[in-house]
């Protein structure tokens, strides 16, 4: 099961995080310069945003790689969640580098002022950031659209529920740069304007928010896939109504699902099955729903089946084709 159709999916998400990282590397020296060449807090912190950024994006990179690696002696379940720890990583560097550095240096801007000098250079490398971030983000949001279209949802959906952590992280670090592109060019404006620095400190500072937004939301989503998340609501009814279909299967006591890679579900359920499936029969059957299973779902890679006795009345066994009592098993 290790070479399922999802590594396709593993390779574009290795891609569109790969041109994320390159688009915001060449950006963040381009603020940096501007920053240092204008004076202006908005545009530091919007370097620092890139870098923390392309940090990000390096941290993403490993949380692919290392998520790829097959299972193991060590590791039986495989490496998936080394991924969701490395994007939290990356995470926890967006909300440091990032939000940390654009709140405190727009509160010393705001409080104690500066020196603004020529600002043109800042509007243009704004402005080729812009059609950067665009690219980038653009590039991410086909991904999306694509995988959501495969599965049946809004891309808005497939984003607040993948387990595909690099491409949520790319997503919403990109959207959250061409929304901090406009607060600097608008800080930048108002100061421009009214000769007053505290325009360019305040848009630091909700530069700085807006990171600390998207990182807390990126952590939480991380934190929660890596103490073992369920798969998706729409799954788990999708594989709920493949056990219960089975005419072997006369309840479903219990399913637990849990996510141990971006496309890698472990599936465990307590069945009730039929009273004439026993013995070898009952092997026999249990087999056939594993291999429906991951055949209907190819992210499903793991499969615990447990016969559990129902909690119900004595109930009739369900009846053969004639009407009489021996039923499928």
């Amino acid at each position: 099961m290790s070479d399922k159709p999802e590594r396709s999916e593993t390779r574009e998400s290795f891609l569109t995080v790969l041109v994320a990282a390159g688009v915001n590397l060449a950006i963040a020296v381009a603020k940096l310069v501007a920053g240092l060449l204008s004076g202006s807090s908005a545009m530091l912190s919007e370097a620092a945003h890139s870098a923390a950024d392309t940090v990000t994006e390096i941290l993403l990179l490993i949380s692919v790689r290392r998520s790829e690696h097959p299972a193991d002696r060590l590791h039986p379940f495989g490496y998936g969640k080394a991924g969701f720890f490395w994007a939290l990583m990356a995470a926890g560097a967006t909300l440091v580098i990032g939000a940390g550095f654009s709140i405190t240096h727009g509160v010393q801007t705001v409080r104690h002022g500066e020196e603004l000098g020529d600002l043109g250079v800042s509007f243009i490398v704004l402005a080729i950031s812009f059609v950067l971030e665009g690219i980038s983000f653009f590039r991410a949001l086909h991904q999306v659209r694509r995988e959501a279209r495969r599965i049946s949802v809004t891309p808005q959906r497939y984003v607040s529920q993948t387990a595909d952590t690099a491409v949520k992280a790319v997503v919403f670090e990109d959207a959250a740069a061409l929304v901090g592109i406009m607060i600097a060019a608008l800080g930048l404006v108002g100061a421009q304007i009214t000769g007053s620095p505290l325009w360019d400190g305040l848009a630091s500072v909700a530069i700085g928010l807006l990171l600390l937004g998207v990182a807390l939301h990126l952590i939480r989503a991380n934190a929660s896939l890596l103490i073992g998340q369920a798969a998706s609501p729409r799954l788990q009814s999708a594989i709920y109504e493949e056990l219960i279909s089975r005419p072997e299967v006369s309840d479903v006591v219990e399913l637990l699902t849990m996510m141990l890679g971006p496309n890698d579900v472990l599936v465990a359920a307590k069945i009730d099955f039929v009273d004439e499936c026993t013995g070898g029969r009952l092997e026999e059957v249990s087999d056939q729903i594993e291999n429906s299973l991951v055949e209907r779902f190819p992210q499903i890679s793991h499969v615990f089946l447990d016969p559990t006795p129902g909690h119900r009345a004595a109930a009739p066994s369900r009846p053969g084709p004639e009407g009489g009592s021996p039923g499928p098993c």
